[in-house]
């Protein structure tokens, strides 16, 4: 039986959204949502025939791409098998996929607590990080972004924290941001240096007898893709160790091949004691996300009840998905493209644009993860205004690109199947945006 719609153009389908439909981080009043009918790849269309090259990967997780056929047919054949079963319950394709992703995962993680998405596994990390510690207190940093629920917004560093501030226990600090430093670094060694000199006295301040965790994001993602400078995380895990805190790297954004490696904290010599997950690990085909915990945290819980839970924990059609989405990475080498198209494809060119534009402040970033910084003046860094950042954003989706528009930057995060070809066509389509652009300061 197929669904019973109603007429299939953009304008019904416009129509009713703003009928019925209460969308996130929003003023309702004024919203005309962009209509999207289809997709294939890293392309989406709406039902007039419109189509766009998507280089925002939806919120920076259809890793995979659009309706991958792995993937559908993955979710077909569970949901002919078994369409939900109780978290309690053993099921195969839940242990099938916690086996592939603890096999990804540093030895001495044998264990994986699902959720529904990465707010709740931030929350869940959280909670395993307090009853391990008997502390209660978690640090975060100021530009950083780990959900929308009860702690995780609070531990988020940005504006979204503060109508939100329910939760106890939080306290922030300034992370690295060399381009914008807080401790007057003029090279990546100092800012790394001065930031852990900083981190190290927040603990201080704060009592390391009462903090349970530290909680970053591998690469901060919607704060900007700010890859962290040489020896900062491996000196977090180390600062750490020294006070007794456990490490929860959040690779919510950042992990499944987003950084052209299955976790991004791999490329900078740290381990941590939690590792959050969502949004790469299946594309967001069904709503999942994890802790993958350490055996040492996991281990507490073999004879004290670990008091937490959720009903759609493992639910067999995001699990089904999850095995369909990692294998098909592995044997199509999807993280692989990514590494390369970033080393190859988007660093370069968007090198090319930096030396062309002088709106372009900084690039930053690595395999189909990047950033570019838009400024109003290139000696004090102002940043481009947000009714020109409005405008740019407008212009793009006129020239067929959706991009990822975050403050004062531009976010290039293709899923990690895109093409050198379709790079390509991103980089006319933001040269001719930051062209006009550049005509009008």
């Amino acid at each position: 039986m197929a669904l019973t719609l109603t007429s299939e153009n953009n304008q019904s389908t416009l129509d009713l959204d703003r009928a019925h439909v209460f969308h996130s981080w929003s003023a309702q009043g004024t919203l005309t949502p962009l209509v999207l009918a289809g997709g294939l790849g890293s392309r989406v269309w709406d039902f007039d025939g419109r189509n766009y090259l998507d280089f925002s990967s939806q919120l920076v997780n259809v890793n995979i791409g659009h309706q991958h056929p792995a993937v559908i047919s993955a979710i077909r054949e569970q949901a002919e098998q078994l369409t939900t079963i109780a978290p309690s319950t053993a099921n195969l394709t839940r242990g099938e996929a916690a086996k592939r992703i603890t096999n990804l995962a540093p030895q001495g993680f044998h264990k994986v607590f699902f959720t529904n998405g990465g707010a709740d596994a931030n929350e869940n990390a959280i909670r395993m990080a307090r009853l391990h510690t008997g502390r209660d207190k978690v640090l975060s940093t100021y530009r950083s972004y780990h959900g929308n629920t009860g702690a995780a917004i609070v531990a988020t560093g940005d504006w979204r924290r503060m109508p939100n501030e329910f939760a106890r226990g939080h306290v922030h600090f300034f992370g690295p941001y060399l381009y914008r430093s807080e401790f007057w670094a003029s090279t990546p060694e100092e800012e790394s240096a001065r930031a852990l000199h900083h981190l190290e006295r927040v603990i201080q301040g704060e009592g390391a007898q009462t903090i349970a965790a530290i909680l970053l994001e591998s690469i901060p993602g919607t704060a900007g893709i700010l890859i962290p400078p040489p020896g900062y995380l491996a000196g977090v895990r180390e600062l750490c160790d020294r006070y007794g805190i456990v490490l929860i790297l959040d690779e919510v954004m950042a992990g499944f091949g987003r950084a052209g490696r299955w976790f991004a904290f791999e490329g900078y010599d740290v381990v941590p004691d939690l590792i959050t997950f969502a949004k790469g690990v299946n594309s967001g085909y069904v709503p999942a996300g994890g802790v993958i915990i350490s055996d040492e945290i996991a281990s507490d819980f073999d004879s004290t009840v670990f008091p937490g839970g959720l009903t759609y924990s493992g639910h067999p059609l995001a699990m089904a998905s999850i095995v369909g989405a990692l294998d098909a990475m592995a044997t199509e080498g999807i993280v692989e493209n990514a590494a390369t198209i970033g080393r190859e494809a988007i660093g370069p060119a968007l090198a090319e644009l930096a030396d062309k534009h002088a709106v372009i402040g900084e690039i930053r970033g690595e395999g189909v993860f990047w950033a570019m910084e838009l400024v109003a003046d290139a000696t004090t860094r102002a940043p481009l205004p947000a009714a020109v950042m409005g405008s740019i954003k407008t212009a793009l989706v006129g020239r067929g690109l959706l991009p990822f528009v975050q403050d004062n930057r531009i976010h290039v995060v293709p899923p990690c199947t895109v093409t050198a070809d379709e790079v390509a066509e991103a980089m006319a389509a933001y040269d001719a945006v930051l062209t006009d652009v550049s005509k009008g300061l």
